[in-house]
């Protein structure tokens, strides 16, 4: 693409994209800030809002970090260079840095090379790298503590945060258990075991930097890469296809993210009221019958579009023809281009090959019914909540701050997610790595 379209066209959708998101979360945690409310706030003030004084000074103050750190920032298309054999290469620049910038802050993803952020112009050494963990990061969390202050209670937006924290950083320690331990087939034959699986990696940023990037990109709604997903060990791979299949709010998309955790959260008390036989409240709001069909409604429109779209493409021949891999892995690749569609997430396990009418078509429809399709019973249950009258906190109250609270939320997401995604994964990459350590690869 032309700088002017990658400026006028990308950058500006990556702003608004993730102003969008906030706006909405902003206007879910008015849901339980006001009592008996006909509005959620006006949305085209908290997207400016968004935008002014959130988005753009952070990528203002990222941009710059980034050039410094050596990330090309300039309206050349490029240069020539000689190699070492003599021969004249061209190599690509443009305003990277300043697109890096906002594509991490915003959770956007999709790099300004085809090798995204393992591109050494895109993320050329460990502090870029770490820098741009913590982009990816910083609005995504920092929105917790802001739902904590709108509804009066720092601690409820902590404890959400806590409960994002543990299975993500958990999830990260099974990326890089699995490819440290390697494959079993390659050390067998030989190859120095002491680096672990290292196909599909940067050197420069090794097994730890780079696990700890793929549990962030997927856990989040980003889908910047700086390792081969496709490259990575069965259950390495699975890690990152489940923490997009939990709907990414782990912490999730800027704004994303917290809606859904809070979709979860309402979830959780229904479960916990099931248990000593009382109505389910959340920070003063009773969640009756109403908000739970809602809830459930969006809990089934991200494996709806994944199991359903996955299902149809394996059973057509066509659809096959576009596989790199037999096997599990085969069933793997599909099963993550929906994932990553329905995510809006953008990373790939790129043996697949997508640029196909039908998948065009199909993972274009996963993307719509992902997002769109989620925030409508969302939005729903804001305005539900947001009518009901405030209640103050009594004896029979659920506590949904503390340790339980956060363990009964983490309990919710993986049940959930392992009830929904489990037989497919256990046709995928589970049995994938059995097959693994049976001397098979695909």
């Amino acid at each position: 693409m032309s700088h002017l379209t990658q400026m006028a066209g990308l950058t500006v959708q990556n702003f608004l994209s993730a102003a969008t998101g906030i706006a909405l979360a902003v206007a879910v945690g008015r849901a339980f800030s006001r009592s008996s409310a006909a509005t959620l706030g006006n949305f085209w003030v908290d997207v400016t809002r968004a935008t002014l004084y959130v988005l753009l000074p952070l990528s203002i103050v990222v941009a710059l970090a980034f050039a410094a750190l050596g990330i090309p920032q300039t309206l050349s298309a490029g240069l020539e260079a000689t190699t070492l054999e003599g021969a004249r290469q061209s190599i690509a620049l443009g305003p990277v840095a300043s697109q890096e910038a906002i594509k991490q802050l915003g959770t956007n993803g999709g790099g300004f090379f085809n090798a995204n952020a393992a591109h050494p112009f895109e993320n050329p050494n460990s502090w870029s790298n770490m820098l741009s963990i913590w982009s990816m990061l910083v609005v995504s969390t920092a929105l917790t503590f802001t739902f904590g202050r709108m509804v009066g209670d720092l601690r409820q937006g902590v404890a959400l945060l806590a409960t994002m924290a543990v299975l993500l950083i958990g999830s990260a320690m099974i990326v890089y258990a699995s490819e440290s331990a390697g494959n079993p087939l390659l050390i067998a034959a030989g190859v120095d075991a002491s680096s672990g699986n290292m196909e599909g990696k940067e050197v420069r940023f090794g097994q730890a930097m780079s696990a700890l990037y793929i549990a962030v990109t997927t856990g989040l709604s980003c889908g910047a890469i700086n390792a081969m997903h496709d490259s990575l060990t069965p259950l390495g791979g699975l890690v990152p296809m489940f923490l997009i299949q939990l709907g990414e709010i782990l912490p999730g998309g800027v704004g994303s993210g917290l809606y859904g955790m809070i979709v979860m959260a309402i979830l959780a008390v229904f479960v916990a009221g099931l248990m000593v036989g009382r109505t389910p409240e959340y920070l003063g709001k009773k969640i009756e019958a109403r908000e739970m069909k809602l809830a459930v409604l969006a809990l089934l429109i991200l494996p709806f579009a994944i199991l359903g779209f996955t299902a149809v493409s394996v059973m057509m021949p066509k659809a096959l023809e576009s596989l790199n891999n037999a096997g599990p892995h085969g069933l793997s690749e599909v099963l993550y281009a929906y994932s990553s569609a329905a995510g809006n997430n953008g990373s790939a396990f790129a043996g697949l090959n997508a640029n196909t009418p039908w998948y065009n078509t199909t993972l274009g429809l996963a993307m719509l019914l992902g997002r769109f399709a989620y925030v409508v019973p969302v939005m729903a249950i804001a305005g539900s909540i947001a009518a009901k009258r405030k209640a103050p906190p009594s004896v029979g109250t659920f506590p949904t701050h503390g340790p339980l609270f956060i363990g009964l939320l983490a309990g919710v997401i993986l049940i959930l997610g392992g009830l929904q995604y489990f037989p497919a994964l256990a046709l995928g990459p589970v049995v994938e790595h059995v097959l693994m350590h049976g001397s098979t690869l695909f």
